[in-house]
């Protein structure tokens, strides 16, 4: 009997499709890639139409002995890497050096690890496919081009250790872009006015003026408020209309790569990372007791939305059994491809429906358990009939002014009993129900209340916003999403702060120069139309040679002209007044990975640092001294008393110039994700807890959030701790 040996990336991967083998089968890991180009050399002959240098990698040499050993004692190799170019990269890389033929067929793959998928990839293996390898190769090939000739010039002129990415600085940007409209953003005043209703024998409910005179009314400021009170002093109110419509809503699509990453930070606060290495323990398989090893999810990187029909069946069936027919659609739900996608997996899904969570959570960790459930329910809702609200709209009108108040119930919730979507302001949605009134029925006013607001800047990007951007835009693809923005962080020029990506000043001096003087590397089109390219190049309907040519001459010859052009790049190197205690000097502002701090400019003879603080202007409600911001070790902002450490109070909120009018102390400043900023008192025993901001703060609350510098973090802090170690 023959023998076949199978080589898979990973051991969990080995272990669980080596169960739906027989006994002639042996099951092997190469740990991932097994050859790249080398880190110390640039590694491509760009003479020899881009010839790529690669070699082992280091610390791969054991297991290429072994899987040659294994070879040796095999009658047939099958290559099972991931169904990507990724995959399809390592695979030829093991053909190269396993002595086996690419053109023999070698190479299986499948979208799930289950008995049934297994064993029919086994049983149509094929060719490698050179057109996906080439793909993959002249990404990497491209990237190299950028980051071994961009990089250098970067050590010269801003700072040593710096790189730059292709793809990644288009990410830079983006952010460093909506920084830029943050701090130009001017605040805005505008007024609503909500009032509450009542009739007779009815419940209350709230309505919104609306119109005025047929036209949506804008209320700027305070006096024309005040003009439209008048108006309505004393006023009758009748409804005027009543609209009832019954609505269906559709549920969401299945995952894609992007939306998953976006879904799991909205709802479970992953990391795009995070999310990608849990959901590939999930793909390549985990222990469920007696079952034994099992792939709980198809394939991870996919920017697909299809379903199989076998997968809707068994959905169709397993819905039938536990809702009951009228949650069953009348048509099987049939997704359509939105823009440029591949097409080439099914969605994420779970491999068997059956795996309800709750009967499998015994086996899995915590975050494994939640991100299984929330693709699990999502595939199951996809399936599932359309939720039917009843909503119901009324105007109520006093002369020429009209309220509206609106309500929504649902009359069947269909998909909803399993799943809803998430928002990316983390807002919840909620019924509203309206009591049954009809048209020219009379209504009493219980009171008019006026609300001053003030339009809010654009969002900082989230996890969730900045993978929607980078897909919308074109940039990137399914696999490289998480690397993408994990990278930009590990090389300090973004920080994430309470979920919020924001510019270091290394991110923003670096970004400006890139703009100026290699606007292709940053140009956002230019981004999406070169991995168009290489989508073309895997299809085989362009060449990567030719891409290479066609990027690297112009590139080139930029570079040199920004070499001669381009002069030294002072990054945030401030003189200050504060005095080193060691040696008398006075210390500079300095640009850390964390954000700023002081060190001393007589370095390498006094190597004195110390944190930088930044003073508020507002006095330490403990002592005598001032709330000066201070960031940890770790690059956390905080906020504390210049006494330290005579004075240990310390406040994660913004501090602010107003006083608590019910206590005396002092306000800080509260940014709730999705809503408007609020300030509040500081002192927890005082009896007026909230209190409505000033005038003069609500202006001033879109430019402190623009005053965004260096921040820096990677934790939501806690409220108001008495006591922190500034130390970090």
């Amino acid at each position: 009997m023959s023998k076949t040996l199978v080589i898979v990336e990973s051991p969990a991967k080995a272990k669980s499709i080596g169960k739906y083998l027989g006994r002639n089968f042996t099951v092997k890991a190469s740990m991932g890639h097994v050859r790249d180009l080398p880190k110390s050399q640039f590694g491509v002959d760009i003479d020899q139409e881009f010839s790529p240098k690669y070699i082992t990698i280091r610390g791969k040499g054991d297991i290429i002995k072994e899987l040659r050993s294994a070879v040796k004692k095999s009658d047939r190799i099958l290559l099972a890497s991931d169904p990507d170019r990724e995959g399809e990269a390592i695979a030829w890389h093991l053909t190269k050096l396993l002595d086996i033929d690419e053109q023999s067929p070698c190479r299986i793959e499948f979208n799930e690890i289950t008995k049934n998928a297994i064993q029919q990839a086994v049983k149509n293996p094929r060719p490698i496919d050179q057109d996906r390898v080439n793909a993959q190769q002249a990404r990497r090939i491209l990237d190299r081009l950028v980051g071994y000739n961009l990089s250098p010039l970067l050590w010269r002129k801003v700072k040593k250790g710096l790189s730059a990415g292709r793809v990644q600085s288009v990410a830079v940007r983006l952010i460093c872009d909506r920084e830029d409209e943050i701090q130009a953003f001017i605040p805005e005043e505008y007024w609503t006015l909500m009032g509450k209703f009542v009739k007779s024998g009815k419940s209350p409910f709230e309505a919104k003026l609306h119109k005025y005179k047929n036209k949506k009314i804008e209320i700027p400021n305070q006096e024309m408020m005040d003009k439209i009170l008048g108006d309505l002093k004393g006023a009758s109110y009748q409804v005027a209309t009543v609209s009832k419509k019954e609505k269906q809503r559709n549920p969401a699509a299945p995952f894609t790569t992007s939306s998953l990453q976006q879904e799991a930070s909205r709802k479970l606060n992953f990391t795009s990372r995070k999310t990608m290495v849990v959901a590939q323990q999930l793909y390549e398989g985990l222990d469920l007791g007696k079952e034994g090893p099992a792939g709980l999810v198809t394939y991870i990187r996919t920017d697909s939305t299809r379903v199989s029909e076998t997968a809707s069946e068994e959905a169709k069936k397993f819905i039938l059994d536990r809702f009951g027919p009228a949650y069953v659609p009348k048509q099987p739900r049939q997704t359509v491809a939105k823009g440029k996608v591949q097409d080439a997996h099914e969605a994420i899904r779970p491999t068997s429906i059956e795996r309800d969570p709750e009967n499998i959570k015994q086996y899995l960790t915590n975050d494994q358990y939640k991100l299984y459930k929330l693709i699990w329910s999502r595939f199951l809702a996809s399936q599932m009939a359309s939720a039917v609200m009843d909503t119901t709209s009324l105007d109520i009108a006093a002369g020429d002014y009209v309220f509206r108040a609106t309500g929504s119930v649902i009359k069947f919730p269909g998909f909803m009993q399993v799943y809803i979507e998430g928002n990316d302001d983390g807002s919840k949605e909620e019924e509203r129900l309206l009591p049954e009134l009809s048209e020219g029925d009379k209504v009493e006013a219980k009171n008019l209340t006026p609300k001053q607001h003030f339009t809010q800047p654009p969002p900082r990007y989230t996890d969730a916003t900045l993978v929607k951007i980078l897909e919308e835009k074109g940039i990137g693809r399914p696999s490289t999403y998480a690397p993408i923005v994990d990278t930009i962080q590990k090389r300090g020029y973004v920080v994430r702060e309470n979920k919020q990506f924001y510019p270091t000043e290394l991110g923003i001096v670096v970004i400006d120069l890139l703009k100026n003087y290699f606007p292709d590397i940053i140009n956002i089109e230019f981004t999406a139309e070169m991995e168009e390219k290489l989508d073309k190049v895997a299809e085989g309907d362009e060449r990567w040679v030719g891409i290479l040519k066609d990027f690297y001459q112009p590139f080139q010859e930029t570079l040199e002209n920004a070499d001669e052009k381009i002069g030294k790049v002072q990054v945030a190197d401030e003189v200050t007044d504060e005095k080193c205690e060691l040696c008398g000097r006075n210390m500079v502002i300095k640009l850390g990975r964390y954000g700023k701090f002081l060190a001393c400019p007589g370095f390498p003879d006094c190597r004195n640092t110390k944190p930088l603080l930044e003073p508020t202007g507002v006095g330490c409600p403990k002592c005598s001294g001032e709330m000066v911001l201070r960031r940890s070790k770790k690059g956390r902002k905080f906020y504390g008393c210049s006494r330290y450490p005579e004075c240990d109070f310390v406040t994660w909120d913004v501090p602010t110039q107003e006083k608590c009018p019910q206590c005396g102390g002092m306000m800080v400043e509260k940014n709730s994700r999705g809503k408007e900023k609020r300030t509040e008192c500081i002192n927890e025993k005082c009896p007026g807890k909230e209190y409505k901001a000033s005038e003069q703060t609500k202006k001033e609350a879109g430019a402190v959030s623009g005053k965004t510098a260096a921040k820096a973090g990677k934790k939501t802090p806690q409220r108001n701790r008495k006591k922190a170690n500034p130390s970090g």
